[in-house]
């Protein structure tokens, strides 16, 4: 039997079993073998050969792809928050092509990229699906755009995503697993685990042909989880829900909306200000604004470095200059991750938005 015919199979036999202590164990492996036959499918289908993309260059601070059906306005919100000029039309497909633009808000420099629309079957290769899907996997956000009546896209898009191995608004699962030469698996928890057993843990990793194996889970996961562990070939990605076109919806479908995606940035492309998407976009991107100073002189608080959360000093170390790292001695901090002004701190320190650091070097 073909692979796509038995992964089907298995995903029916998924969607009608109920889901309960019982069935856990059973439904766990199931997933188990539908990922195995995934990569196989893949394997085969590619020849060994990494699939090609659009080759778009990233540039920027960080880089966000609207992703959507067609004609839902991803080239109307393109247009309305960079200097891009992507052509707009009321038929399907206006967009062949990646279509780069660059939004500047807050002193970041963003790269926002309209792609082709993705359309139900994308993760197979339809419709351009694996060239879009490249450059989707290389985004710090992925901007889901629909229209008030077709919500039902959104979820249909992120399904893609998912079996394209993309994981939204999810982490790396804190599990850590090692080969043996024999002895079985060794297993180890540091939590209590809710969702699978140790059963369903060591039959899922001999489906992987992990036979022989220590394994140590750090966090409350999930079969799927354990198989993404497993892989070691997912892609985590931060996501954010626009709804475009509200202008046209009246209040019984836009409550609908809040209630299905509470999160969700409601708004009209055409009628809003772009501040409004811009500022979402920003927040989303959870960057933080670094300032930075010279010994004996003030500081620059007109050009920020631009970095991501929770990064360190020596995350701004290297950001600053590739030899700094290897010169660092300690860095002043002032600002609110300091605990007084001109603290000194040193490398694995975490910054906040709108610190003063001054990098000392040896």
């Amino acid at each position: 039997m073909a692979y796509e015919e038995q992964i089907k199979e298995i995903e029916e036999e998924i969607s009608t079993t109920k889901y309960n202590k019982a069935t856990q164990h059973h439904i766990g492996l199931l997933k188990a073998k539908a990922a195995r036959l995934r990569e196989r499918k893949e394997a085969r289908s590619s020849g060994g050969k990494a699939g090609s993309g659009y080759g778009v260059r990233k540039t920027g601070d960080a880089t966000v792809v609207l992703v959507g059906f067609p004609s839902v306005g991803k080239s109307t919100i393109l247009n309305k928050i960079t200097n891009a000029e992507s052509k707009i039309a009321d038929y399907a497909f206006t967009t062949l092509t990646v279509i780069p633009g660059m939004m500047d808000y807050n002193h970041a420099k963003i790269q926002v990229l309209d792609i082709p629309g993705l359309i139900k079957g994308a993760a197979s290769g339809a419709g351009m699906g694996k060239e879009i899907l490249s450059v989707v996997r290389s985004s710090d956000l992925i901007v889901f755009v629909a229209d008030p009546f077709s919500l039902k896209q959104v979820e249909i898009l992120q399904k893609e995503l998912y079996n394209a191995g993309i994981r939204l608004d999810e982490t790396l699962p804190n599990v850590k697993i090692k080969r043996k030469e024999k002895g079985g698996v060794d297993f180890a928890t540091t939590v209590k685990l809710t969702h699978i057993d140790r059963k369903t843990v060591e039959d899922v990793l001999r489906e992987f042909s992990f036979g022989n194996a220590s394994i140590v889970i750090r966090e409350n996961i999930t079969a799927d989880q354990l198989i993404d562990a497993i892989q070691g070939n997912k892609t985590y990605v931060s996501s954010l829900v626009i709804i475009n076109k509200a202008d046209i919806a009246g209040e019984k479908q836009l409550s609908l909306i809040k209630k299905i995606y509470p999160n969700a940035l409601i708004m009209s492309a055409q009628k809003d200000s772009p501040e409004k998407v811009k500022k979402v976009i920003f927040d989303n991107l959870k960057l933080i604004r670094i300032y930075l100073k010279e010994a004996g002189k003030k500081a620059d608080m007109k050009e920020p470095l631009i970095v991501k959360k929770n990064s360190t000093i020596e995350d701004i170390c290297r950001r600053v200059h590739k030899d700094f790292l290897k010169k660092f001695k300690s860095a002043k901090i002032w600002g609110k991750s300091a605990k007084f002004p001109g603290q000194i701190l040193h490398g694995s320190h975490v910054l906040m938005d709108k610190d003063v650091v001054q990098i000392n070097l040896r």
